[in-house]
């Protein structure tokens, strides 16, 4: 599994951040390393009022299953390591349903295969 950081200008895209970012990610995924090729993470600033001094960060995170379409989530947060918090959570929900629906359908055929 690949990983992929990326940052806009209003996030400081340092190695440092870059370094955590991808190993909460790879930490949180790591069960379904071998079923993603590449996971994207797009750090920025969430657009917000602009007369306010609350700047929420904005984590998207982009999974790419073998074989199959891409999965999006977005996480939110007062920092850079909330929002990316955020999105590992979401995304790892997300992968667990999906993989869930896909290994339950693969076993009922399984055993509907070998009954018949």
């Amino acid at each position: 599994m690949k990983i992929q950081v990326a940052t806009d200008r209003s996030v400081d895209g340092t190695e440092t951040l870059a370094h955590d970012v991808e190993g909460e990610v790879r930490s949180a995924l790591e069960r379904y390393a071998s079923r993603l090729s590449r996971v994207e993470v797009h750090l920025s600033e969430e657009d917000g009022d602009k007369n306010s001094n609350d700047h929420a960060k904005r984590c998207l995170l982009e999974a790419r299953p073998e074989g199959m379409q891409p999965v999006v989530v977005t996480g939110l947060g007062d920092n850079v390591e909330h929002a990316c918090h955020d999105a590992t959570s979401k995304m790892l929900r997300l992968l667990d349903s999906t993989f869930g629906r896909i290994d339950g359908r693969d076993a009922h055929a399984t055993i509907r295969h070998t009954d018949s």
